[in-house]
């Protein structure tokens, strides 16, 4: 596909689009660098350099990593030459950049299994054939002491002591350890090495991208990147950040029915946030709807499911959205279950617990026994409370609301 092509003044608007600094004048300042950036690089005839670090500290990534990719695909739109970096060498520390605790250590094998997994998951919003892949061992694993005391003393504690989660650790007398403060400077290391125009991250990013990279660029002797700071999506809960810790996320591994039917939990006042940070529309579209919405024009419910089908649609195709949106009428409005459910022939000796696996309703044990201690798992409608007991009888298993299995002898 053909770059868009856009006026400088244009481009500006539409990257800037979605951005959320927590301070105007910093945003017009990113802007006005971006738009003296875009001007200098179509001089030198060449695209801007734009990446996003994602660190692989689990092996699936959810709607919420998303916001950061949207934004990517939107610079390679433009022609720019886009890096997906994969933190393999960040993620043996952990960023503490959102957490009020020590982040465990991940071993070699762990980061280079969930990276494995991040380098497919990702081409759902990015182009392949135009996206760089790197990882930053590539760099970092180089550094000696020596570089690294450098880069350290261009920093004091202070400004690490300062940001909010250390902070409230500091406050209720739990440890902040040494090796926590590199994540930052290694992150700046990351945009030096690559020579890059632009930083993507989320508003949890600021202090790595706008404090971190740009000051360790600038030592280094190269022009600071420009940070393009984006918001953070609620969960499903619409209250704190997706995660998976949290257990509001949504998968971008997942059937079409699952996401439909997770987009459609999202509390009303959650909505506007997804409809600018994860659909394709565009702001006048979005201003419309909400028009509509507010009018009574449009419920809220009939709103909320063209939210659902838009977002499906982007990871599953029109197709597979469209059967969703079938689904989730079926189960959840009609009150009926789908009769194309599919199959599993049951085995003498099975647990409830191995049918659940093996049936690929679940994707590990703990979940299979957190939807026990749930109450989600229903045979003909009827609760099932022992995971380990052999499995009753044929039927019509269900686990949670949206995932079902025929259950033939």
């Amino acid at each position: 596909m053909d770059p868009i092509k856009m006026s400088i003044d244009e481009q500006v608007e539409f990257l800037m689009q979605g951005t959320e600094y927590g301070d105007q004048a910093l945003k017009q300042a990113m802007a006005n660098e971006l738009r003296l950036r875009l001007i200098e690089a179509k001089q030198e005839g060449r695209p801007l350099r734009v990446y996003c670090g994602y660190d692989p500290t689990k092996p699936d990534l959810h709607l919420g990593h998303t916001i950061t990719m949207r934004k990517l695909a939107q610079f390679q739109q433009l022609g720019h030459e886009v890096t997906f970096l994969i933190g393999n060498y960040t993620s043996l520390i952990g960023d503490p950049s959102d957490k009020d605790k020590l982040r465990p250590i991940l071993s070699p094998d762990e980061v280079a299994n969930n990276s494995r997994t991040y380098a497919d998951q990702v081409f759902h919003v990015l182009d392949r054939e135009k996206t760089i892949v790197r990882y930053n061992a590539e760099w970092l694993s180089k550094l000696t002491f020596e570089d690294l005391i450098k880069l350290c003393s261009n920093f004091t504690v202070q400004q690490f002591i300062t940001r909010e989660n250390f902070k409230l650790r500091w406050e209720k007398n739990e440890p902040i350890f040494v090796h926590e403060f590199f994540y930052s400077i290694m992150q700046g290391y990351d945009a030096y090495s690559m020579r890059s125009d632009v930083q993507v991250g989320g508003t949890d990013q600021l202090f790595n991208i706008v404090t971190a990279a740009r000051k360790i660029m600038t030592y280094l002797g190269e022009k600071p990147n420009i940070a393009v700071i984006m918001g953070i999506l609620p969960g499903t809960d619409g209250e704190v950040r997706m995660s998976k810790t949290m257990g509001n996320y949504i998968p971008i591994h997942t059937t079409a029915e699952d996401m439909y039917g997770k987009l459609m939990s999202v509390p009303d006042k959650a909505m506007p946030t997804y409809f600018r940070l994860v659909t394709r529309w565009t702001v006048l579209e979005i201003e419309a709807l909400e028009k509509d919405i507010a009018s009574g024009t449009i419920h809220p419910m009939i709103a909320k499911k063209k939210m659902a089908r838009e977002v499906t649609e982007i990871f599953h195709g029109a197709d597979a959205a469209q059967r969703a949106e079938e689904f989730f009428k079926t189960v959840h409005q009609d009150g009926d279950l789908p009769d194309d459910i599919p199959t599993f022939k049951l085995r003498a000796g099975q647990t409830v617990l191995d049918v659940l696996i093996e049936g690929k309703l679940v994707a590990t044990k703990s979940e299979g026994r957190r939807l026990f201690e749930q109450n989600g798992i229903r045979l003909d409608g009827e609760t099932l409370t022992n995971p380990n007991q052999v499995f009753p009888h044929p039927g019509k298993l269900q686990a949670g609301k949206r995932r079902f299995l025929r259950i033939l002898d």
